[in-house]
């Protein structure tokens, strides 16, 4: 008798799979922090009961992030902005960018800290509602993706792609830039790669320290290490706004729940949670060990920002540039291009990937080293920085072909000068 043909099995879909990890992501390292006592295993003195009841949207929560949300539209809006053109879309055309950010972060910080010491804004209250705004913060992120999954198969405002599968086209977005009203108006993708969550970050990171002074009666010297670290980053990005406009995000990325997830959750909820562990833990930590810590930090921001710095200088003058006192030498290619072989870049192809990974791990080391929970954003942008440097190694392969390879043998490290 022949055997009855298998069944073939049933495969989840990619996109489905990541909405699900990612999501499950987010509220496990908040249950690991605060319910798991810094743990990434549950034990049977996890706080199950607890995690749950913090989970449940609160007027508050939503009052918080919708306020912030729509605070950080009118901001983008209204304050005065410098107009920049993005890169040239495939038909040729140039979409216009309001670019204030480092404005809007500016007012943000000053209306919190006003808020906050006038006692009309309870910032330690952000933070014990915490779960409650990671819930919010979903139901909202999930809630705008499916807006602009209709939005952008209705009103394609650029280069559009409908697979037809509603998951897969949920997922990775059916618009390259959404939005309203079409091309001219209020660019959702770009406000939301750095505005509500970034700014919002930092915020959150205030609201940690915050609770800290109320229940100790002071704030610790991590907690200032770390709230220092962060802003400084988050700073350098406002105050180079223009070149998010030549990110892969900006350039190639359609705008669905990946991104806005992304943006709106994994971003504010994860990166802070540094600040989220130090409120009761690792109170006093060594002064010597938060100098080297910081020292890590600063050799990280000069590495990150001085070889952006000769990048674009190169870009702006080929010719006349110098690098560290010498004319920079570089590759000429047959695409009439020319690729940078002095100073840092040629040391390794993406140096500025390690700087900005120093960066990454100072504010882990802020957190001590009692819970691996504070390592998730350097141990993520690690995954992050690998997989973006392989990427960008087939681009460059099939744009350059064979002056990519020449450009390799002469400066053969990726990321770590004679490391990888």
């Amino acid at each position: 008798m022949a055997d009855a043909p298998r069944k073939p099995r049933r495969r989840i879909p990619v996109a489905q799979l990541n909405v699900t990890l990612m999501t499950a992501i987010v509220f496990y390292l908040y249950f690991g922090v605060e319910f798991n006592a810094g743990r990434l295993i549950p034990s049977e003195e996890s706080d199950w009961r607890g995690f749950f009841a913090a989970l449940s949207p609160t007027a508050f929560a939503a009052s918080v992030f919708l306020g912030w949300f729509v605070f950080q539209v009118l901001l983008e809006r209204f304050l005065p902005a410098k107009i920049v053109e993005g890169t040239p879309l495939p038909d040729g055309s140039r979409l216009r960018y309001r670019i204030n950010g480092l404005a809007a972060m500016g007012v943000s910080l000053a209306a919190v800290g006003l808020g906050y010491a006038g006692g009309w804004l309870d910032l330690a209250r952000v933070f014990d509602e915490f779960g409650a705004l990671i819930s919010v913060a979903t139901i909202f992120a999930f809630a705008l993706s499916l807006f602009l999954w209709w939005w952008g198969r209705t009103h394609p405002g650029g280069p559009s792609k409908v697979s037809g599968n509603f998951m897969r086209d949920y997922f990775y977005g059916t618009a390259l830039n959404p939005r309203t009203p079409p091309v001219s108006g209020f660019d959702w993708k770009f406000f939301c790669e750095c505005r509500p969550g970034l700014i919002g970050w930092i915020v959150l990171d205030l609201a940690c320290a915050a609770a800290q002074y109320e229940r100790h009666g002071e704030v610790s010297l991590a907690m200032l290490a770390v709230i220092l670290l962060q802003t400084a980053y988050v700073l350098n990005n406002f105050k180079n706004e223009p070149w998010l406009l030549t990110t892969i995000d900006i350039q190639s990325e359609r705008f669905g729940w990946m991104l806005i997830f992304g943006d709106l959750v994994l971003v504010p909820m994860t990166y802070c949670l540094q600040a989220y562990w130090l409120v009761d833990n690792f109170r006093e930590p060594s002064p010597y060990h938060i100098g080297a810590v910081l020292l890590l930090g600063i050799v990280g921001f000069v590495i990150f920002v001085d070889s952006n710095l000769q990048k674009n200088r190169f870009r702006r003058d080929p010719d006349g540039c110098t690098i560290w006192g010498k004319p920079v030498e570089s590759l000429e290619t047959q695409r009439g291009t020319r690729l940078l072989l002095s100073g840092y870049w040629g040391m390794a192809r993406h140096v500025n990937y390690l700087g900005d990974w120093m960066i990454a791990l100072s504010f882990g080391l802020c957190a001590g080293f009692d819970s691996l929970i504070p390592y998730f954003y350097p141990f993520w942008f690690a995954f992050l920085l690998f997989t973006r440097e392989r990427r960008d190694d087939r681009w460059c392969a099939k744009k350059y072909g064979a002056d990519w390879e020449r450009y390799k043998e002469r400066v053969p490290s990726r990321i770590i000068p004679g490391v990888y």
